[in-house]
């Protein structure tokens, strides 16, 4: 642990083939930084799957450690406290890959605006041609912005944080959330809350390639259904008192029945003209919709329940 050091930090659980993929992009993004720079796997398998892979690499810039803790919201305060000499921490997930000015262009931009946290766009490829129903519903599509625009949420998956300022707010992850999803919105909603400004960079791209698990209409729905259930969740978390509790969960239950109905018109309105597009994002609208709904009354959708 260096002052003034960078560390890519990589959370991964029972993909060691993904990480012996991923080291090598990453060492290679390390040289392009010109100062001290490191990458950190954070290891949340229980049987440590992760040890030989990296440990093979046999690099001083490679570090591995071992967070038995369930949930990926231990995985990032591991990283968070191993870290704690160093200046920059960089999230990054186990299965995406970095385009190859990735990691200077996110520190460009910090070094130029004193950021607390410079947020880069998600690129995703497909492992297979996916079928008709997800493609016409657009759902792997991310958003694009203009470098320089100021966010409020962000997630973990393309985020640099400035350790500094995140200790001085006293910033950490959830781990109530680490089972369901979520702690990463809660996180950058409070640094956005607490002042850090946290700045959108275009040009860090990274490429999440979409296996074919993902590319079903379950998964798909799956997982609206825990976006809903997780922002309402956390909104009730970011509630200061009881009365703006109470309103919170008035707002996500409306939110969430208005989100049920437009969904079922859109559904019905596809069904009616044919159209695969207003069928399908008719049916993500009602699952996000679900899971605000049930949110707001404290329902707990863990998408990473394990065994």
């Amino acid at each position: 642990m260096i002052a003034g050091s960078t560390v890519i930090a990589v959370l991964t659980y029972k993909r060691p083939e993904d990480i012996a993929l991923a080291i090598p992009r990453l060492q290679e993004q390390l040289d392009t930084v010109g100062g001290p720079a490191s990458v950190l796997v954070v290891d949340n398998d229980p049987a440590g799957s992760a040890r030989a892979t990296v440990e093979g690499f046999a690099s001083p810039r490679i570090r591995y450690v071992h967070e038995p803790r369930p949930g990926i919201a231990a995985a990032r305060n591991r990283a968070l406290a191993e870290s704690a000499g160093d200046s920059v921490l960089v999230f990054i997930d186990d299965d995406e890959v970095p385009t190859p000015d990735w990691l200077r262009t996110l520190l460009t931009l910090h070094r130029e605006t004193a950021a607390a946290a410079v947020v880069g766009p998600v690129v995703s490829e497909y492992a297979r041609t996916p079928e008709r129903w997800i493609q016409e519903g657009r759902f792997f599509d991310r958003r694009r912005l203009r470098t320089g625009t100021r966010l409020t949420v962000a997630a973990t998956n393309n985020l640099l944080l400035d350790l500094a300022q995140i200790r001085a707010l006293g910033l950490a992850f959830d781990e109530r959330f680490g089972l369901s999803g979520g702690s990463d919105t809660l996180f950058t909603r409070k640094l956005a809350r607490l002042g850090g400004l946290m700045l959108w960079c275009d040009e860090a791209a990274v490429i999440d390639r979409v296996p074919e698990s993902r590319l079903t209409r379950s998964w798909v729905l799956r997982r609206a259904l825990r976006s809903g259930n997780s922002a309402a969740r956390v909104s009730l978390e970011l509630a200061e008192n009881t009365a703006e509790k109470v309103l919170v969960r008035a707002r996500h239950l409306a939110s969430g029945t208005v989100r049920i109905a437009g969904g079922g018109a859109r559904l019905l309105a596809g069904a009616v003209t044919g159209s695969m597009s207003l069928r399908a994002r008719g049916l993500r609208t009602i699952a996000r919709g679900t899971g605000m709904a049930s949110g707001a009354f404290g329902y707990v959708y863990s998408e990473y329940k394990r065994k």
